[in-house]
């Protein structure tokens, strides 16, 4: 069946044509109007998301032996919504009977079933921006952003890419070889597209389908059975993706069991067994180190994709503009509270002062700038509350607790006026201290201070390839140095962004356009998306036959 590839085949062929270029392009609108989604949308949304609460999720035909589930919203209140749960054993024979008739799919029939999944999550964004801001703590317009358009521009990126690499080659030919004045060798060659096996995709609390999206569509477009684990904090936005995936299936007449759910819950976590088991083939994840680490230790049957732990660094040389360059950082620092994989941590600032267009100004000066443009940007409680959104974890707050006497406090946190919530905390700290050397998530950022901005780039650097990084940011005028810089951070295998100001930052990456990882540091072993994201998840096996010439 191909009516759903029919249907997307000018968004394909645009997605395409996006990757080839990398210049702007969505199909998806991230602005959350009744005018772009309908009039009515918004309360619709609202009204799906309130009839879920405290209620079984409806799943129909999904294997369950138990309901679990126990969401609380950062903003306060359970959602005591229970999912169908089932054993890891369960999970993965319904995986595998599901495999065969996926595999035998025509590429455009499983592109096309991708295409419509994806459009139809479109046309859900209000519910999923509801369902992801009541279960990571983002604010509504992120979490629509976030959770709904953007999310669902990297799903389409990834099955773009996996268009491109499936049909890079023809699945026939025939080859003949000249014999001079005997009659030539005549083969014909046919290629089958051998898909690698079970997906687990291990979803993150902050970012539930943003991060699962990719490894998601990259591998069911393949023909690979997919096994979806949320975070047991953030179940909801993928448990919805799941559902409409299966509702896509069962019409195109593949088996529903293609995508399957996961859930557990503190103390029987099914995680381990499920990507431990031998049927799995590959493994999508987004978290910290440690586990990423146990991954790589026992995991051995899979190919991992990674997206780790990390520290993002800023280098301050210079700036033309010291008003612009602060409003960029303090957004980029109290953005969704710091809980951002890619928000900027380290700040290194040369302790004798940079050069700027106000005159030159000594560490504790522009340490004073950055903490006024922070304070001015939350001064007002419902913009404060509409960028810092909630915190999703309660240790974030414990870590904020105890990061406070490590250094010298440029600017406390302090809780917002709703939900679980923190404002950025400052901290000076020398370039020495071991704690510029270690993650420190949430809203937190280190300004420290180098003897130079050459020192600051080697240790953002150096940082970077041994800890992680995934982006860096620097504001410079030496043109010289910048390109020293650039130098630096390429080799330590990092994204620089350089002198942003206005309305682009650092936290920001761009589906069709900005690779998201480089895979060249501890950060994470894959990029978002590149070839080298979706090759992996199949081979091409040859039947050949000889023919009369």
């Amino acid at each position: 069946m191909t009516a759903f590839f029919d249907r997307h085949r000018p968004m394909l062929d645009a997605a395409v044509a996006a990757i080839e270029t990398r210049g702007f392009w969505s199909p998806f609108p991230e602005v959350p109007s009744g005018k772009v989604y309908g009039e009515t949308a918004r309360d619709d949304g609202q009204a799906a998301y309130d009839a879920l609460l405290n209620q079984p999720f409806a799943l129909p035909g999904h294997p369950e032996s138990q309901r679990l589930g126990a969401e609380t919203s950062p903003f306060g209140p359970a959602l005591g919504v229970t999912y169908p749960a089932a054993s890891p054993a369960v999970l993965i024979a319904a995986a595998q009977a599901a495999a065969p008739a996926l595999a035998a799919a025509r590429v455009e029939s499983r592109i096309g079933v991708c295409l419509e999944i994806l459009a139809r999550l479109n046309r859900n964004s209000f519910l999923l921006a509801h369902a992801t801001q009541h279960t990571t703590g983002q604010a509504f317009a992120m979490a629509f952003q976030a959770g709904g358009p953007h999310a669902q521009d990297r799903g389409l990126e990834a099955v773009a890419l996996a268009w491109q690499e499936m049909t890079r080659f023809p699945a026939a030919a025939l080859w003949e070889k000249p014999q001079g004045k005997a009659a030539p060798l005549v083969l014909e060659k046919h290629w089958t597209l051998v898909p690698a096996g079970i997906a687990l995709t291990i979803g993150c609390n902050t970012f539930p389908t943003w991060n699962s999206y990719p490894g998601l569509f990259a591998s069911l477009a393949t023909g690979n059975p997919v096994i979806v684990k949320p975070h047991p904090a953030a179940i909801l936005p993928l448990a919805l993706t799941v559902r409409i995936a299966r509702e896509v299936l069962a019409e195109a007449g593949l088996p529903a069991d293609a995508v399957l759910l996961a859930v557990d819950a503190p103390g029987a976590e099914v995680t381990k067994a499920l990507a431990t088991d031998p049927a799995v083939r590959l493994i999508d994840y987004t978290g910290s180190g440690a586990f990423g680490g146990w991954l790589r230790d026992h995991a051995r049957q899979a190919h991992l994709f990674t997206e780790e732990a990390g520290v993002n660094s800023v280098v301050i040389a210079a700036t033309p503009d010291l008003e612009g360059m602060c409003a960029n950082l303090a957004f980029s620092l109290a953005l969704y509270s710091g809980q951002m994989c890619t928000a900027p941590q380290n700040i290194y600032i040369p302790r004798d002062g940079i050069e700027t267009d106000q005159g030159h100004l000594g560490f504790d000066a522009v340490a004073a700038a950055l903490t006024a443009a922070l304070d001015g940007l939350l001064a007002d409680p419902a913009r404060a509350a509409g960028v810092c959104g909630a915190i999703a974890n309660p240790a974030t707050l414990d870590r904020i607790a105890a990061l406070r006497g490590t250094g010298r406090v440029l600017r406390d946190s302090a809780p917002l006026a709703e939900g679980r919530s923190a404002t950025p905390l400052l901290l000076a700290v020398s370039a020495d201290d071991p704690l510029a050397e270690a993650e420190c998530f949430g809203p937190v950022a280190l300004l420290v201070a180098v003897d130079s901005a050459e020192d600051g780039i080697a240790r953002a650097a150096a940082l970077a390839r041994q800890k992680g990084a995934i982006t860096a940011a620097l504001y410079d005028t030496d043109e010289a140095r910048i390109t020293r810089a650039i130098a630096a951070f390429a080799g330590a295998g990092v994204n620089l962004s350089i002198n942003l100001t206005g309305n682009i930052f650092v936290n920001q990456s761009a589906a069709f356009s900005d690779f998201h990882v480089t895979g060249a540091n501890p950060a994470g072993n894959a990029s978002l998306t590149d070839p080298a994201f979706i090759a992996p998840r199949f081979r091409r096996a040859m039947w050949r036959r000889q023919r009369a010439a």
